[in-house]
C-alpha cells in the first residue's frame, strides 16, 4: 500500500518521492489493546517521508516502539537516534 508522491520529507525536509509512513505500525493494529485504545482514523494516521527516513525509522526501533513511544510526528523529532539519522539524512542528494 506504497501511496508514492513527491514533496519534502516531514522530517529531513528533503524534496523527494515520498512514501507513507504509519505512526502506529500496521503490525500492530490487530492486536487487542490497540485495536481497544485507538480508533480507526488514529491507526491509520501517517506521515509523509522519504524512503531513506522511512528505513532508518524501521532500523532504529521495533515496530512495538514505533508504536507505544514514538507514534507522533513530534515525539519521532524528539528521538535522539532519529535526529541523528535524519541529520545525516538531510545532507545526502535526493
Amino acid at each position: 500500500m506504497a501511496r508514492l508522491k513527491h514533496g519534502s520529507c516531514a522530517l529531513c525536509d528533503r524534496i523527494t518521492a515520498l512514501t507513507f509512513h504509519h505512526l502506529i505500525p500496521r503490525k500492530m493494529h490487530r492486536r487487542p489493546r490497540f485495536r481497544r485504545d485507538y480508533s480507526r482514523e488514529q491507526l491509520n494516521a501517517g506521515i509523509d517521508i522519504c524512503r531513506r527516513c522511512h528505513s532508518g525509522l524501521h532500523k532504529l526501533h521495533d515496530e512495538m516502539t514505533l508504536a507505544k513511544r514514538l507514534n507522533t510526528l513530534e515525539a519521532l523529532q524528539q528521538d535522539d537516534a532519529v535526529q541523528r539519522h535524519v541529520s545525516w539524512v538531510s545532507r545526502q542528494k535526493s
